[in-house]
């Protein structure tokens, strides 16, 4: 890849990484502004239900029972080694698939968006969506776990592609 090339795909990996970090953490100030005194709001007749609520562990809340240190290690400290793998690993390819990129940039984007969360609200992660129908619910999420699953599904269709 050209050096000039190069340049412009990393503007656009920062730009969707930015986008997606961004997005997050403008609706989560959104959230906690409109919704984090216990208001709930229903749309399109309950099948969206938003709620604001703090998170200490993982999806679903999965290790919020960990001490304070193994959770910063867990939630903050891998995911940034994470993180920063993906983005070096992006950036130093001669060659890599527009689709990859992409889906790895999504990924990399929603993780940048939580981590922040977690750096500066004490080891929280603010979830304000729920969807579904009735007792067919989804967990509580934010716009950075949208981003991750859109790149993970961006990463299988890829995946797909290429063995095709």
């Amino acid at each position: 890849m050209s050096s000039r090339r190069r340049i412009v795909a990393a503007t656009l990996m920062v730009i969707v990484i930015l986008i997606a970090a961004g997005c997050d953490q403008g609706t989560k100030a959104i959230a906690r502004s409109c919704l984090g005194d216990g208001t709930r709001v229903s749309l399109f007749g309950g099948i969206l239900v938003m709620h604001y609520v703090e998170n200490p562990g993982a999806f679903l809340s999965l290790g919020a029972w960990l001490p304070i240190p193994v959770r910063r290690t867990v939630f903050v400290a891998i995911p940034l080694v994470i993180l920063t793998g993906v983005v070096l690993y992006v950036v130093s390819k001669k060659t890599i698939r527009l689709l990859l990129a992409f889906g790895l940039c999504c990924i990399a984007g929603g993780g940048a968006g939580n981590l922040l969360d977690r750096v500066m609200h004490d080891g929280r992660v603010g979830d304000f969506l729920n969807v579904g129908f009735g007792a067919l619910r989804t967990g509580i999420f934010n716009v950075a776990d949208l981003c991750v699953m859109v790149g993970c599904l961006v990463l299988v269709i890829d995946a797909s592609h290429k063995t095709s």
